[in-house]
This record gives C-alpha cells, sequence and structure tokens, in this order.
C-alpha cells in the first residue's frame, strides 16, 4: 500500500490542473443549495486546501456520524441498482457460508503457509493502512497537491467508517475462526471471524484510491489487486473462511465508494468561508468572506 501511494503522488503531479478542469465540470451537474434545501454535508465539507488540524478532525467526525446513520438506515432508503448489487453479494455470502467447512481445507494448512500468509496479511492491518491515509494527506499538504490531500481525508473517512462497521458486526455474529480448535465457523459464539476487518479496511482504502485516481489506468488494478492478496492471505493463513471475505469485501469497497461519491455530490454546493484579516503593519483589520 505504501508503493501505491507513492506511485499514485507521483503519477498525478503533472495531471492535477488537468483533473481540476473535469472536477468542474464533472460538479456543474450537481443542483445546488437552493433547489435541494439545506444540507448538513454543506456544514461539514472539506474544501479543496489545506485546513488546520482542529477543524478538519471536527469536519471528519461530524462526516464520519451521519456516514454511519446513513449505512445503518440504508436498507430503509435504497435504491433499485443499489439493491440488486446488495442482493448478489448477499446470495455470494449465503453461498459461501453453507461451503465454508469444506473450502477451509483446499490449501495444505501447514505451518508455514499459516506464517507466510500471516506476515502478508499484514498489508491491509489498520496499523498500516492509518498511516498509508496519513502520508497522502501530509505529502498533499507539502506538495501542495489537492487530490492527495483528498485522498488522505476521505481514505481516513473510509477507514472509520469500515472500522465501527465491522465491530458491531462482528460482535453481532460471534463467529469462531477457522483455527478456533472449539466449533470452528460456528455463530454466535463470541468470535471474531464475520466479517473481514482486514478485507473491510484494505477495500475502502482501494475504493478510495482507485476513484480518486481513476484517471490513472493501472491504479485500480494495483489497489484491487493489493486488496484481493489481503484477503487471499487471511485465507491461507486460516483467520477467515470465504464467506467473511466476501462480506468484508463489499461491504468496504461500498462503504468507500459511498464516502467519495458523498464528497463530489455536495463539490458543486456553495460554501462560504469566514476568516479574520489582521495585518498591524498597515493597521489593517477585518473579516473576510468568501463563497466558493
Amino acid at each position: 500500500m505504501l508503493v501505491l501511494s507513492g506511485a499514485c503522488l507521483a503519477a498525478d503531479d503533472q495531471a492535477e490542473s488537468g483533473a481540476a478542469a473535469a472536477s468542474q465540470g464533472t460538479t456543474s451537474q450537481i443542483p445546488s443549495p437552493a433547489t435541494t434545501g439545506e444540507d448538513r454535508r454543506d456544514l461539514v465539507y472539506y474544501p479543496g486546501d489545506t485546513e488546520h488540524i482542529e477543524p478538519l478532525t471536527k469536519k471528519l467526525l461530524s462526516n464520519v456520524w451521519l456516514d454511519q446513520k446513513a449505512i445503518w438506515t440504508s436498507p430503509f432508503h435504497m435504491n433499485r441498482d443499489d439493491a440488486e448489487w446488495w442482493a448478489l453479494f448477499g446470495a455470494l455470502t449465503a453461498g459461501a457460508v453453507l461451503t465454508d467447512r469444506r473450502t477451509t481445507h483446499i490449501f495444505e494448512n501447514s505451518k508455514g503457509q499459516v506464517s507466510w500468509s500471516n506476515n502478508v496479511s499484514n498489508i491491509g492491518a489498520v496499523y498500516t493502512v492509518l498511516p498509508e491515509v496519513a502520508g497522502f494527506y501530509l505529502a498533499g499538504v507539502a506538495l501542495d497537491n489537492q487530490k492527495a490531500r483528498e485522498t488522505g481525508v476521505l481514505g481516513g473517512e473510509a477507514l472509520i467508517d469500515g472500522l465501527i462497521v465491522m465491530e458491531v458486526l462482528k460482535e453481532a455474529a460471534g463467529r469462531n475462526r477457522p483455527n478456533n480448535p472449539d466449533k470452528p465457523g460456528y455463530f454466535f459464539q463470541g468470535g471474531a471471524s464475520f466479517p473481514s476487518g482486514h478485507a473491510i479496511e484494505s477495500w475502502a482504502l482501494a475504493s478510495v484510491i482507485s476513484h480518486e485516481y481513476r484517471d490513472r489506468k493501472w491504479v485500480p488494478w494495483l489497489a484491487y489487486g493489493l486488496s484481493t492478496v489481503v484477503s487471499a492471505a487471511r485465507f491461507g493463513a486460516r483467520q477467515h473462511y470465504a464467506s467473511d471475505l466476501i462480506a468484508g469485501g463489499a461491504m468496504g469497497f461500498f462503504i468507500g465508494r459511498y464516502g467519495v461519491n458523498t464528497h463530489e455530490a455536495h463539490a458543486g454546493h456553495h460554501h462560504g468561508r469566514i476568516a479574520p484579516i489582521v495585518q498591524p503593519g498597515t493597521r489593517t483589520y477585518g473579516v473576510s468572506v468568501s463563497l466558493n
């Protein structure tokens, strides 16, 4: 994942002006607040420039709160296309659950395989992907790269959303891992197998990066390829069943895509900024108001 962030930043150095123009063309079709009414998202919109850590953190947490409300109530307001996708992944997960006891023995499951797979799967661990998004944002600040900053913020939002969903569902499902000596694969036993946290986090971040850098055809292939490697490694390490990984990957992908789509849907709205003007040398004091 660290290799991916460096490659994305290098590829983006010469394309930022073109991306900004494309963004303007995309957002021109988004209705204004005058026609849609007041939207709470406009109050916590991430601007294109660098923000101080305090207001940025407040906006991040506020957006996560709004995300969680939307995620947990999504079954009541999803459209037909979303329903079809969730029905598909629901069917795949259910089918995988029925065959998990057999598919978990596809590999040799030797000590060497399990150890190697555990090491590889660390690519998608929380302690790996969180520094990844921080690196995107800090590099964006240092290089004045708007896309990198946006990727860092939206990636962090997706990871936090995914972490919350993962913890709630793991607690509710209580499924034992394949390597549990007592009732492996059973639900409601206090286990932490379903869904896969590594899959949720890696696919959520890959979804954000792939969307932000979709103008580079190799980026989605690399991002989703690494996420697939993480999922396969968790299976090889006997930490998860196939159904855990299918469910986690689908959830992560849609959580990441929801975050970037929501952000872009509000990019065309007008967002006011108020900043103090203090210039002691010229005895100029006042307030600046700008509408983007």
